[in-house]
């Protein structure tokens, strides 16, 4: 991966999404781990969507901005990756063990991230942010079908692939916001 990618995607996610992440483990704890992965689909569909309209209508109604979704859309993909992985955690897991968890998950998608880059280049980078918009929706439509298919595919990707996407996705969108 590119050295300024690997930063920048490195710098998004500990300093703007993980902070975030911890805050609010400090004020509620972690009750997001009841949730089944189809709500979290949902609320992550519900973000990409907001982003979308705004993107659209060119004006928003809510003080919570495009980024803050985007960030939103990470964690929630982030979340559902540690859910993935660790199917009988608890609501009362400890703080420092979600953490490493969070930056487990994170280090498979850093990873991912690289090995794409090496076969694409840096293709995302003459992207429009709305086609990220656009592709997370698309990988949502698709993880919903997947999970109404009680996660069987034929040929296709799994779920886990398609949040680890709209993890990057999310990313490259931030950065391209950030140098604009």
């Amino acid at each position: 991966m590119a050295t300024k990618t690997y930063e920048q995607w490195w710098e998004i996610i500990n300093t703007r999404c993980l902070s975030i992440f911890i805050e609010k483990i400090k004020d509620y704890g972690s009750p997001w781990l009841i949730m089944r992965l189809p709500s979290m689909t949902d609320q992550i569909f519900i973000k990409a969507n907001r982003i979308r309209t705004i993107q659209e209508l060119k004006e928003q109604k809510i003080d919570d901005g495009v980024d803050s979704e985007y960030i939103g859309i990470i964690n929630y993909c982030i979340m559902a990756l540690i859910k993935i992985s660790n199917p009988d955690l608890k609501t009362d897991v400890s703080k420092n063990d979600i953490v490493q968890l969070y930056h487990q998950e994170a280090k498979k998608v850093s990873d991912l991230l690289e090995a794409k880059n090496h076969d694409y280049g840096e293709a995302w980078r003459q992207m429009r942010e709305m086609s990220f918009t656009d592709l997370i929706l698309m990988k949502l439509l698709r993880i919903k079908q997947i999970e109404n298919n009680n996660g069987k595919t034929s040929v296709s990707e799994g779920v886990e692939a398609g949040y680890q996407d709209i993890i990057n996705y999310s990313v490259f969108a931030l950065i391209k916001r950030s140098e604009n």
